[in-house]
């Protein structure tokens, strides 16, 4: 059974850092890029950052330079380590994972609230 499920999230003061994992089981993870994305309240969904298999990395502008993705194949996790945080970060974060040109699966989301 594929899953992946995220964790991590929780309530950060602006300027924070979190680190959101994301567990990977029931494919062949390492041969799958991973995605982050994130839908804010009342918003649409945003992607923010993918690792490809070979580990090169793409970042939106929105977070670049703030938010850091990364893998462990051996473990079958994607990692979205993010710092200076900022309210307009308060999001659901999901990871996904893309075998061709769309997303095959998705988490069920770890939510993020940057607040003081």
């Amino acid at each position: 059974q594929v899953q992946l499920v995220e964790s991590g999230g929780g309530l950060v003061q602006p300027g924070g850092s979190l680190r959101l994992s994301c567990a990977a089981s029931g494919f062949t993870f390492r041969v799958y890029y991973m995605s982050w994305s994130r839908q804010a309240p009342g918003k649409g969904l945003e992607w923010i950052s993918d690792i490809r298999s070979d580990r090169t990395t793409y970042y939106a502008d929105s977070v670049k330079g703030r938010f850091t993705i990364s893998r462990d194949n051996a473990k079958n996790l994607v990692y979205l380590e993010m710092k200076s945080l900022k309210p307009e970060d308060t999001a659901v974060y999901y990871c996904s994972a893309w075998g061709g040109t769309g997303p095959d699966f998705w988490g069920q989301g770890t939510r993020v609230t940057i607040s003081s």
